[in-house]
């Protein structure tokens, strides 16, 4: 026999309900953990492609140089994104935990 998981209207009323204010604010925690991540990112990706030349046969010239860094943008936004490398799930737990702290 499984048990009755429906509630009546007084019990239902009774339970605390969650304040929408408490999903926007970790939304918007989330959202800046992914950001500060991707922004970590696309500086470690800048380090990376800082000695490869824009020159040659197929070279886009200096306007590569300029268009490099919004790829750039973009590949660490996808990266992070996607998971990242783990830097974001550590800024939200210091974001929650100091939260915490100012209460």
């Amino acid at each position: 026999m499984s048990p009755d998981l429906t509630l009546s209207a007084a019990q239902f009323a009774t339970k605390p309900a969650l304040p929408s204010l408490a999903s926007k604010d970790a939304a918007r925690i989330d959202k800046a953990a992914e950001e500060f991540e991707a922004v970590f990112i696309s500086q470690f990706l800048g380090a990376m492609f800082e000695g490869i030349k824009n020159d040659g046969p197929f070279g886009g010239g200096p306007g590569e140089g300029i268009f490099r860094s919004m790829m750039l943008d973009q590949y660490s936004k996808t990266i992070a994104g996607n998971g990242g490398i783990g830097l974001a799930s550590a800024v939200k737990r210091e974001i929650l935990r100091m939260q915490e702290v100012a209460r």
